[in-house]
């Protein structure tokens, strides 16, 4: 698709290409030199790196940057980069990581995507069964996915991509509580709660062992993320939930409810009397700051 009217459509978009990085001084010139040919609404967050990529960034003086002097972690980066692009008024920003996996010309996906489905918030979908994809990455995001559909209700097929498109305003208000990694799962969780549409699109993918550097720590992340889980799990189980079946209630009126959400669903008798028991419980519970503490969580 022509570069130029790709261009055009970000900027009537009014959309931006975020950048985090952090020690890919390999593939930064190229990530960088690959979204110029789209656009050159750019903010690039290095986030306290040790090799050149502060005199790699020297070359590109027009490009908004953000530098920290000690690494934060990615969720720190992402979010410094939504409050500035926020700052210069940019509706939507686009993700894509410096290590060089992602292909910038897929950036017309979301483009595409977007504008058939404003606000929604976008996940690159990539193909983990093609030759070179990690096991352990193929594991992960099936690990993901499945926590994300038990916490929010909404299947997808890749969590964990880094290639998105985020509806800034709409993600404006919200409070996070994660700042590395877990941050990208963290994020579209609360979207989904806050009744945001989360979905796939499709990208390429591109691992080059030989270039690619990663700074996720196996152990140490993904204990970060079981316990981000943890407590994901636990607010959607009781508030969430509960808190979305009240709101059909109010809205359809009890006998309209139960003849459509109750008797014709496919959900066993068992779950359809948990889930209304789950929710008059945490409605009526008489537990002093019980609702209180969820609330201000969320």
């Amino acid at each position: 698709m022509n570069s130029i009217i790709i261009s055009d459509r970000i900027i009537n978009l009014n959309c931006c290409v975020l950048i985090p990085t952090y020690n890919n001084e390999r593939t930064l010139n190229r990530v960088i030199d690959g979204v110029l040919k789209y656009t050159e609404h750019i903010i690039i967050i290095n986030d306290g790196a040790t090799d050149s990529t502060s005199e790699i960034l020297k070359s590109y003086p027009n490009l908004e940057q953000i530098h920290f002097p000690k690494n934060k972690g990615k969720g720190v980066a992402l979010r410094e980069g939504f409050k500035k692009a926020h700052e210069l008024g940019y509706a939507y920003a686009i993700t894509i990581d410096s290590d060089g996996q992602h292909y910038p010309e897929d950036i017309a996906v979301f483009i595409t995507a977007i504008e058939k489905s404003p606000n929604s918030l976008l996940i690159g979908d990539r193909n983990m069964d093609q030759e070179g994809i990690p096991k352990k990455s193929s594991f992960g995001n099936n690990f993901s996915n499945f926590w994300y559909t038990f916490e929010t209700g909404v299947k997808l097929t890749d969590t964990q991509s880094g290639y998105r498109l985020y509806p800034l305003e709409k993600l404006a208000d919200l409070n996070y509580y994660t700042t590395k990694f877990e941050f990208e799962i963290e994020v579209i969780v609360r979207a989904s709660w806050k009744g945001i549409t989360v979905k796939n699109v499709p990208i390429q993918v591109l691992y080059d062992e030989s270039e690619r550097v990663t700074h996720f720590r196996p152990i140490k992340d993904f204990t970060r993320i079981s316990i981000l889980n943890t407590v994901l799990v636990l607010i959607a189980l009781l508030y969430i939930k509960p808190r979305d079946l009240f709101r059909k209630l109010k809205k359809k009126g009890l006998k309209r409810f139960f003849l459509e959400d109750f008797l014709q669903n496919s959900d066993s008798k068992e779950k359809k009397a948990l889930s209304i028991g789950l929710g008059v419980f945490i409605g009526i519970s008489p537990l002093w700051g019980f609702q209180t503490a969820l609330v201000i969580f969320l």
